[in-house]
């Protein structure tokens, strides 16, 4: 199993923007390898900006967050972005072939990948010819094919019907299970009984507002 030894450490974490009340304080979290998680809250909690910190693109006002054992991070953007002109089945044979894979190994790879996702039928179909749920799905085929011991995912069934979005859920879960750390915000219910363990932001924030009373 991948990541197994990997871990997310939220230690004592605040964040505000400059001249803004803070969006959450003292966040505390252990996420390891294996577990999956979903970050909850209205919109303007912080669920965004705390998949930044955790990767490391946005420093904490205070606390900090420490990774080990992480060894490559992979992102999937609520609003998906691929080369236009490329087919479907490029965007996943790139991390395959970058990691090493010959061209066919990393297109039969590939091919599985994109059928987990349901998406075998556009293979050969240029990104911009996608729907926005087909390229959210291919968005998150290429985070799987990068191996990652740490998945960040942003509203992934966001875009996506029920049957689309319970088949995400399931690949989410099984990636988890074999060891990678997997993170999702979302305010979809369905996604966050997939997920493990919950850390909810709205719910952190009201806690801190009574406490300070």
């Amino acid at each position: 199993m991948r990541g197994v030894s990997s871990r997310v450490e939220l230690s004592g974490l605040s964040f505000a923007y400059d001249g803004q009340p803070p969006l959450f304080c003292g966040l505390q979290a252990h996420m390891h390898g294996g577990q999956s998680w979903a970050l909850t809250g209205p919109s303007g909690s912080g669920k965004s900006t705390l998949l930044g910190l955790i990767a490391g693109w946005e420093q904490p006002s205070s606390g900090a967050v420490n990774r080990v054992g992480v060894n490559r991070t992979a992102w999937i953007f609520q609003n998906p972005h691929g080369q236009p002109h490329r087919a479907a089945v490029d965007h996943v044979i790139y991390p395959l072939a970058a990691a090493g894979s010959s061209r066919a190994d990393a297109l039969e790879e590939a091919t599985h990948i994109l059928d987990l996702f349901g998406l075998t039928a556009v293979a050969e179909r240029a990104f911009s010819s996608l729907s926005g749920g087909e390229a959210q799905r291919l968005m998150l085929a290429r985070a799987v094919a990068t191996k990652a011991d740490l998945l960040l995912v942003d509203e992934p069934t966001a875009q996506l019907d029920r049957a689309a979005a319970e088949v995400v859920n399931g690949v989410l879960r099984h990636l988890a299970m074999r060891g990678a750390i997997v993170i999702v915000a979302t305010h979809d219910a369905q996604t966050m009984n997939a997920c493990e363990y919950r850390l909810d932001l709205e719910g952190l924030r009201r806690r801190n507002a009574s406490s300070t009373r």
